[in-house]
């Protein structure tokens, strides 16, 4: 191949990059390692709670397509712009990231007794619910709806922050739906969650 040959396909795998997205995957299984570190830290780390790692129900999903094509000019795309690498772990350790993980953390302690005492559920969005109000005593209702909202809003901010904290804010919403099913597959036995369907079950 000439060298004038290759200094066009350079040109052109520069001007492709300013403008079209290459074949970057949803890392799955990276982000379930992620969401279960997460979500053991604030439950506590419980014995019996699902193991980091475990295979992932669903596969990734594509974001974005790939530039047609093959040869030289690919592999100079490859270069400049490199391809999302599936088994690397995503980056949880963010200041933000951290100052949400520890608020979720210490209000877990003040909502427990509501999920074992079945008052409190997790959503199949990954959020909380009071599922039961009944359950709660009149005087500390408030505090329990008060606790609910500031736990989504806790969550709803960290899928968000993971998203942007590694590059790819277009990702939040298969981050949400990876931390619904880890929850659920976290918590331990006697918490109430709401499967696929809707209906409500007690984790056995």
């Amino acid at each position: 191949m000439t060298h004038g040959r290759w200094l066009g396909y350079a040109a052109l795998a520069v001007s492709l990059s300013a403008c079209v997205t290459i074949n970057v995957y949803f890392p799955a299984a990276a982000t379930q390692r992620a969401a279960d570190r997460i979500i053991q830290g604030v439950y506590g780390a419980k014995p019996g709670a699902a193991k980091p790692g475990a295979p992932v129900p669903t596969p990734g999903t594509p974001q974005g397509r790939a530039v047609p094509g093959d040869g030289p000019l690919v592999a100079l795309l490859d270069f400049v712009i490199p391809p999302a690498r599936a088994g690397a772990d995503l980056d949880i350790r963010t200041p933000t990231i951290q100052a949400i993980r520890a608020s979720l953390a210490v209000r877990h302690a003040r909502l427990e007794p509501f999920y074992a005492g079945g008052a409190v559920g997790i959503t199949r969005a990954g959020l909380l619910t009071v599922r039961d109000l009944a359950a709660v005593p009149l005087p500390r209702r408030n505090l329990v709806r008060r606790l609910v909202a500031e736990d989504n809003r806790d969550r709803n901010a960290l899928y968000q922050a993971i998203a942007a904290a590694n590059g790819h804010p277009e990702w939040e919403s298969e981050i949400r739906r990876v931390f619904a099913r880890r929850w659920i597959a976290n918590a331990p036995a006697g918490w109430w969650y709401q499967a696929a369907d809707g209906t409500w079950r007690r984790k056995k």
